[in-house]
């Protein structure tokens, strides 16, 4: 009942925005400006149409507010940012669970918020396929922050700033469903983290010097792991069953509960490891609490099944083979994908 529910309202969001959605850039403030969006050289193209909705600083800073208020829940008090913290690049560091209103627990460890204007998909199995779409499905999950859209629009229309704030964005002024996951949307496409020390590395700019240990794990990395975290995104954003053996009381089937196939089960998103040396614990039920862990897991902890990625499973061998050094290498290379200045970037902080 729990998955009907949370599919059904990912439906009416789905509905909701394509009834509302238009591409005539007059409905923003002409009292507004466009935002600048740098476009890294090394990143690939953005998958997020601009001329939609382009970010505005009105639009980025209401979509922020909307971002930390704990009105979006249904106890006024689980707000995104609550589970999407900045120092661990917007994840939830140190949880294996989300934890929602109530205090009750999900399932599923909390993504990262970084480059979501560059993909196509988001949650761990791809439940909305627009980022307009994704506030949806936590606003409305139970365990989470258990709201309606329809009772954080009524919110948010009593209240005189959000009116003040909805005016200023859009040229209708309306407080509606399309302006507000427009909102939010323009706070996430300006999130982009792409200044790590890879990144000026491979931009060959200052402060971009590999140490030897570093270019032997990035040496590595292409050879063992680039298949999967493709680009320098470092997802191929494929939905992909990595061997996990899944918890016995928790079952988690992940793409095969959106795509209804049996061939999709135990398949997750692949996540991007920008940052990842921060947002520990890893994997989508957060089972492991270091790089360490993951690397051994992959060396030796792989398990086979039906849906088992061939990566995984080449020349009667499972896994990855990774060795003490070669797994020292590689850690030292996924600490250079650590962004400092995302994680300090104050337009994203809170206060």
């Amino acid at each position: 009942m729990r998955k009907l529910i949370k599919y059904a309202y990912v439906l009416l969001g789905i509905l909701i925005f394509m009834s509302c959605t238009t591409n005539d850039d007059s409905e923003y403030s002409e009292l507004d400006e466009n935002l600048e969006l740098n476009i890294p050289a090394n990143f690939p193209e953005m998958s997020y149409n601009l001329t939609s909705n382009p970010p505005t600083k009105n639009g980025f800073e209401l979509g922020k507010k909307l971002f930390y208020d704990g009105n979006l829940s249904a106890n006024g008090f689980i707000s995104c940012g609550f589970c999407h913290e900045q120092s661990s690049a917007f994840t939830h560091h140190g949880h294996q669970f989300s934890h929602g209103i109530n205090d009750l627990e999900g399932t599923r460890n909390t993504p990262a918020i970084q480059n979501m204007a560059f993909l196509s998909e988001f949650a761990w199995d791809g439940a909305t396929s627009h980022l307009d779409l994704f506030p949806i499905i936590p606003i409305t999950n139970e365990v989470e922050m258990g709201e309606t859209l329809s009772n954080v629009l009524a919110k948010l229309k009593n209240d005189s700033e959000y009116q003040r704030l909805f005016a200023s964005a859009f040229t209708d002024g309306e407080v509606n469903n399309e302006n507000f996951l427009k909102a939010l949307s323009q706070f996430m496409v300006m999130m982009i983290s792409s200044n790590s020390k890879y990144d000026k590395y491979v931009r060959n700019e200052e402060g971009g010097d590999f140490s030897a240990i570093e270019k032997t794990g990035l040496d590595l990395f292409k050879s063992k792991c680039a298949s999967c975290h493709k680009t320098d995104l470092f997802t191929d954003s494929a939905f992909r069953n990595n061997g996990l053996p899944p918890y016995p009381d928790i079952n988690d089937v992940g793409r095969a509960e959106v795509s209804g196939s049996v061939a999709d089960n135990y398949k997750f998103k692949v996540p991007s490891l920008r940052n990842v040396a921060l947002t520990a614990p890893y994997m989508h039920d957060g089972r492991f609490g270091s790089l360490a862990s993951v690397l051994n897991f992959y060396n030796s902890g792989v398990q086979d099944s039906e849906t088992l990625d061939p990566i995984l499973k080449q020349n009667g061998k499972l896994g990855i083979a990774l060795n003490a050094e070669d797994q020292k290498a590689l850690i030292a290379f996924l600490q250079t994908l650590t962004d400092t200045e995302y994680i300090n970037d104050k337009r994203f902080s809170e206060y």
